[in-house]
């Protein structure tokens, strides 16, 4: 890997010429606004934007969006090399994951992360510039490109998940996980013995930490493992004070805490990568924080969710469509040959696998497996099954296939009472966490594919004989 802490990251993304400064924004919605308006813009690649300068906040005390919204920062952050184009990156993350083992985290005495600890009545979370993101947020959230990390009471084993957070008061936050979450299971079973569940928050992690945070790691994997497997050599932790967890020892900034039984203040509402203000307040357990630890000059890691495409929606589609290619494959799906979850579905909501069709059934197998498998089966809604010739990140291609290939009578499945969640924009208020998954087979029939009507366009080798002869008139 070429960085080993944000620092180093965030000097080979300048080097890219992929990093925006921006002094002077304020915390109040303008670092919010100018991030969705370079996100909507189009055209060139969106940057990384990292904000001092805050007003109210010392100089130095920085925060960053858009961490990994481009291919070529997401080449860096995963290792990777030679993508072009984000099918390229989803390929050789599937690749990489072919020869991938876990390494398991290294505990240190001593890290960057130490330079500063605050401690009891000295704790002030909003000594960082927290931003107040959208319009009708329901408050400040400091947990956005963040790491949760709770621990297993029964087997001890660590998992940290991108949960939002929102500040309550200077020593108080908000700890809201989607039902059937990792964090939520471990939450649960310290509330049932009645025990305060131990959390630690870091929200100033490299970028490499956050997209494993915010990924469906298999249960009982360790994203610490998960990430020392893509790094190549264990990341390096230091034992929290007061609550036993690993904690990054190049972080930036952690908060470390416990959330009790019965403690709870209304969280939310807050606009999310769905596009919408999905989930109302209500209320959700309190983290206390007990100890502060950051960096000098601290970077406050931030992700802004609202109508795609938003600062993480290119990131998040690029790691979803190469773990579903993963399990498609691992549950012996055979001649998968593209899987793209597109940034308009929030890389959840509408996801398309491309296949060589082999056998009667195979197109209907694979749509299935990708709407119910780990990586695919949370806040789902449509599986679009396409054939090979079809490149699923092409928007326009995907729509031809469904349009000309697909009868909405044989070539639409249902599946009811799916795994959802109050994210969801279309689940009625006050009803429970299920949703519906449309499966729609776009590839030809595979009865009489042979038969089927021939695309009509220019052969392969017509094309090459024309722009080896013509090209200069399409500037190749």
């Amino acid at each position: 890997m070429l960085y080993s802490d944000m620092r180093e990251w965030l000097k080979a993304v300048d080097d890219l010429g992929e990093l925006r400064r921006v002094d002077g924004a304020d915390w109040n919605l303008e670092m919010g606004a100018i991030t969705e308006l370079l996100y909507e813009a189009g055209g060139a690649v969106p940057p990384a934007v990292l904000f001092d300068n805050v007003p109210g906040y010392p100089a130095g005390h920085r925060a960053i969006f858009g961490l990994t919204c481009s291919v070529k920062r997401m080449a860096l952050t995963l290792g990777l090399e030679g993508a072009e184009t984000g099918l390229d990156l989803v390929k050789a993350y599937r690749e990489k994951l072919r020869h991938f083992q876990p390494i398991p985290a290294k505990e240190v005495t001593t890290g960057p992360v130490l330079e500063n600890v605050v401690r009891g009545d000295d704790v002030n979370v909003l000594n960082f510039p927290v931003p107040l993101m959208h319009e009708l947020d329901g408050g400040r959230y400091i947990g956005t490109a963040c790491m949760v990390m709770t621990r297993d009471p029964d087997d001890g084993w660590v998992n940290f998940g991108t949960y939002r957070v929102m500040v309550h008061d200077e020593k108080s936050v908000a700890f809201y996980v989607s039902p059937g979450k990792h964090g939520a299971l471990h939450r649960k079973k310290y509330f049932d013995r009645g025990e305060p569940c131990p959390v630690v928050v870091v929200v100033g992690a490299d970028p490499l930490l956050f997209l494993a945070s915010g990924n469906e790691v298999p249960y009982g994997l360790c994203e610490y493992d998960y990430a020392g497997g893509f790094r190549g050599a264990p990341v390096e932790v230091i034992k929290g004070e007061y609550t036993g967890l690993p904690i990054p020892a190049h972080a930036e900034i952690v908060l470390e805490g416990e959330a009790v039984p019965g403690d709870v203040k209304d969280e939310g509402p807050f606009g999310e990568w769905t596009g919408y203000y999905a989930s109302a307040g209500r209320p959700e357990p309190v983290i206390r924080v007990k100890n502060i630890y950051y960096r000098n000059d601290p970077i406050l890691t931030c992700a802004r969710p609202s109508k795609p495409p938003s600062d993480y929606s290119f990131s998040k589609g690029v790691v979803k469509s190469g773990m579903i290619w993963d399990e498609l494959e691992k549950v012996g799906i055979p001649g998968v040959t593209g899987v793209w979850c597109h940034e308009a579905g929030g890389g959840r909501l509408f996801n398309i696998v491309s296949i060589k069709q082999a056998y009667p059934g195979h197109a209907r197998q694979a749509g299935h497996i990708a709407a119910q498998c780990h990586a695919g089966a949370y806040l789902g809604r449509y599986v679009i099954v396409v054939d090979d010739d079809i490149d699923p990140s092409n928007t326009f291609e995907v729509l031809w296939a469904i349009a000309s290939r697909s009868d909405p009578v044989e070539s639409i499945d249902i599946i009811k009472r799916a795994w959802s969640g109050p994210l969801d924009p279309r689940i009625e208020p006050g009803r429970k966490g299920h949703n519906s998954r449309a499966i729609i087979d776009a590839c030809r029939p595979y009865e009489w594919m042979d038969q089927f009507p021939p695309v009509a366009e220019s052969s392969p080798e017509l094309r090459a004989r024309t722009l080896a002869k013509w090209g200069h008139l399409l500037g190749a």
